[in-house]
């Protein structure tokens, strides 16, 4: 099984998991978040120690272990992105698992359960740009920066949950711009990213830099995925906005 085949694999079935404790019954609102996010980190760290005992990981719901920093591979997860949402009973979470080599975004894979889909990082045909242009935000606290940006480029505001879901709405065709600036961590945005670039979007730090993963602090707070030929507009109009 190849890297990318096992990343999809496990964020499947750790997505598969996640809806069977949901349909179960047995918990429900935050304390579903809670169950949810154990019972995901349980089963995709045990797939990466069976299927690749040498490799480090750093997940969202797993205490840091510093030995990671001299690792070259390093699986980055989110077990349960989106655990409001989840709990919610809505559709827009994900399942993040994703592969940093020295430092890159190499490969991964995020499960969208609740829509029945993973999308693996592979080339793929990117969707038409809509009219007006779509914008992705937060469903409960747009950053004031996306909203300056959506007014300059007369872009539409689309609400949204997790992180993943943001980004994976672009591949989908839902929406054209995921600008992000309200703060996240590795975790939040290294499988999005994989899967991003390997379907030849734009995808940086809001500054226009690249995104460097395995940092001794994962916090990476900001993001920008977007088509190619809209990034310059849309990191003018920040740089304006700033």
């Amino acid at each position: 099984m190849t890297d990318l085949e096992l990343a999809e694999a496990i964020a499947r079935q750790a997505g598969e998991l996640l809806l069977g404790l949901r349909a179960g019954g047995l918990f429900e609102g935050k304390s579903l978040g809670r169950a949810g996010d154990r019972v995901a980190n349980g089963f995709i760290l045990e797939a990466l120690r069976t299927h690749r005992p040498e490799d480090a990981v750093l997940s969202e719901e797993e205490k840091d272990n510093p030995a990671r920093l001299a690792a070259g591979r390093v699986w980055v997860v989110d077990p349960l992105d989106g655990t409001r949402e989840y709990g919610e009973g809505r559709a827009d979470w994900a399942v993040h698992v994703g592969l940093s080599v020295d430092g890159e975004p190499a490969l991964g894979a995020v499960a969208l359960p609740g829509l029945g889909e993973v999308l693996g990082a592979r080339p793929r045909a990117l969707p038409a740009l809509g009219a007006p242009l779509r914008m992705l935000v937060s469903r409960t606290r747009p950053a004031k920066e996306a909203l300056a940006v959506a007014e300059a480029l007369g872009a539409a505001l689309v609400p949204m949950g997790s992180a993943g879901a943001k980004a994976m709405a672009v591949l989908r065709g839902e929406a054209d711009i995921y600008l992000h600036t309200g703060g996240q961590y590795e975790w939040d945005n290294c499988a999005p990213a994989a899967v991003a670039l390997a379907a030849g979007l734009h995808v940086s730090r809001v500054d226009g830099s690249t995104l460097v993963y395995n940092n001794a602090d994962p916090y990476l707070p900001d993001l920008l995925i977007c088509q190619k030929e809209l990034a310059p507009k849309v990191l003018e109009a920040l740089r304006v906005a700033a």
